[in-house]
């Protein structure tokens, strides 16, 4: 396998690259989001999930995030680009790809995208950024598995840019960074798919999604990704 990742990194062209990620965003997008869906469903009919909010969600909805997400997975398949260019020109070290360095790797860019989601999301909350570029994200008042990538162009820019901005002063293995947007948009469906444990009472683990579906639809003050600890440290600051 090592022998295939160098000659993907080092041998393929620049257009051959941004072809394999923009496929792989797309299946990220398109394949998982209806199972993980399915899945809530299915487990709603348990009684195991609740939904958050019982609004209807046009179909008009789901199609403008379809549309946006799709551009932002044109502008996420570039985004192996630069990273394969820094390592071309030995600014960065790769790691072996074994258990330990994969799994830690995920385990930092979990923790280093907690960071930079915050403070990109507080960047957009910015009067002229809101009415110019995150309103894209905002028109899902009730957010979806489909919300998940629906973001203005220049937003998804921003936030393509977790491992690059990492990558210069850390290593990694290749195959942390490749998986790495399985668990992102993993965690993002959570947050997006209007269903959570419990009935949303008291706070814990099994409200996870209630964050962010209010953040969607009441406005209210969770800039943060999964772990939400920035918004508790800057929770005096105003919005």
């Amino acid at each position: 396998m090592e022998p295939l990742i160098e000659h993907i990194l080092y041998d393929y062209s620049y257009f051959s690259l941004f072809a394999i990620s923009f496929g792989y965003f797309l299946l990220l997008y398109f394949g998982l989001a209806p199972l993980f869906l399915a899945v809530c469903r299915l487990l709603e009919s348990r009684n195991l999930l609740h939904k958050i909010s019982s609004e209807k969600v046009s179909c008009l909805q789901v199609a403008f995030e379809i549309k946006h997400s799709f551009r932002s997975i044109i502008v996420f398949g570039f985004s192996i680009l630069p990273i394969v260019f820094i390592i071309r020109l030995g600014v960065v070290e790769l790691l072996p790809n074994t258990w330990y360095t994969v799994l830690g790797g995920i385990i930092v860019l979990f923790l280093w995208n907690e960071v930079h989601f915050y403070f990109v999301h507080r960047l957009m909350h910015w009067r002229l950024m809101m009415k110019h570029v995150h309103y894209i994200h905002h028109k899902s008042y009730t957010p979806t598995v489909y919300s998940v990538y629906s973001f203005h162009w220049f937003e998804a820019l921003l936030l393509s840019t977790v491992p690059l901005t990492i990558m210069p002063f850390m290593s990694f293995s290749i195959l942390a960074v490749f998986i790495f947007p399985l668990v992102s948009i993993l965690l993002n469906f959570a947050g997006h798919c209007n269903y959570r444990f419990g009935d949303g009472i008291g706070k814990g683990w099994r409200h996870f999604g209630t964050y962010h579906n209010e953040h969607h639809g009441k406005g209210r003050k969770n800039y943060g990704f999964a772990l939400h600890f920035l918004d508790k440290i800057f929770a005096g600051q105003k919005r």
